[in-house]
């Protein structure tokens, strides 16, 4: 029987269901909407790719350069393609396509992601990508009780996100403070304020009634930022701590007021997504009771090897 064409083509409007569909199969820990695929669709510097088959949106690849570190000429890139169309060429049709664009777009080191799965790392591997860091992803359920909030320390408040929205200035300073001090393969020491409102505070599932701010001395000074999907699942997008505030457990303060809020507001489930370097964040998620439910390793590779 002769296999069933496809063809990759720029992302639609209307591709938006099939390409959420797409990202999220096989990872229900992931919280993506086709709301959240078309609004990155339209940012400058993200480029979509999908393929289709038959009618359908069948998988697809999201590229581009990485706008959150002085290191020149990285750039990001994402495949993915429903379990039962692989093995069809799709996947390499799309991270071919990709990775000229980016080529042409000047980049020289591509940064991606692979399931921690004998497929996706072997399809990694196969095509010139070197494994780098693990990341964990970790679950937990709302349904159950969570932990008593922690007491608040004198001198801090706790107050919500939607609190900044005239003036979110001070939530950039702590978002890039942390940022600075991730563990990863690639520095990220420099996103732009009016860049960072455009790809996070204004992203479609920010819920800023759910992020929790902790302010000491009237300053925010640690956050626990929330996404949902609008009708069960909380994602942890970050949680982090200004450097002169670090040690004091703000970090958990913070987190344990948003997941308090997404239990009242009727969530039912959690994930978040760690390094696997980054032991303090991932013994406070042991505190809430996360556990881990799957993995990923960061692949590079220079293009033009």
């Amino acid at each position: 029987m002769t296999p069933t064409p496809y063809r990759i083509r720029p992302f639609a409007s209307a591709d938006a269901p099939g390409a959420a569909e797409a990202h999220r199969a096989g990872r229900p820990h992931l919280v993506t909407t086709p709301e959240v695929v078309a609004w990155q669709a339209a940012l400058p510097h993200y480029h979509l790719l999908v393929a289709e088959r038959a009618g359908q949106v069948v998988g697809t690849a999201r590229f581009g350069p990485v706008t959150e570190s002085t290191t020149p000429h990285q750039g990001f890139l994402n495949v993915s393609v429903l379990p039962e169309h692989r093995g069809a060429g799709i996947g390499t049709a799309l991270l071919t396509a990709a990775e000229q664009r980016l080529a042409a777009l000047g980049t020289r080191d591509v940064h991606g992601w692979a399931d921690d799965t004998p497929g996706a790392l072997g399809f990694a591997a196969a095509r010139g990508y070197r494994r780098g860091r693990p990341g964990r992803f970790s679950g937990l359920d709302l349904t159950a009780p969570l932990p008593p909030l922690p007491p608040t320390p004198p001198g801090v408040e706790l107050r919500t996100a939607a609190d900044f929205l005239d003036d979110p200035y001070p939530i950039y300073l702590v978002d890039i403070d942390g940022t600075r001090a991730e563990p990863g393969d690639l520095v990220l020491d420099d996103q732009p304020y009016e860049g960072w409102l455009a790809e996070i505070w204004q992203r479609p599932d920010q819920d800023h009634t759910l992020t929790a701010v902790v302010l000491a001395d009237g300053e925010p000074v640690a956050f626990s930022a929330a996404q949902t999907d609008g009708r069960r699942t909380y994602w942890s997008a970050f949680t982090a701590t200004r450097y002169t505030h670090r040690g004091r457990g703000l970090a958990k303060l913070a987190k344990a007021h948003a997941l308090h809020r997404a239990k009242a507001r009727g969530l039912t489930a959690a994930y978040t997504q760690n390094d696997e370097g980054n032991a303090p964040m991932l013994a406070i998620n042991d505190w809430f009771g996360y556990r881990a439910c799957a993995a990923e390793w960061k692949h590079t590779k220079a293009l033009g090897e």
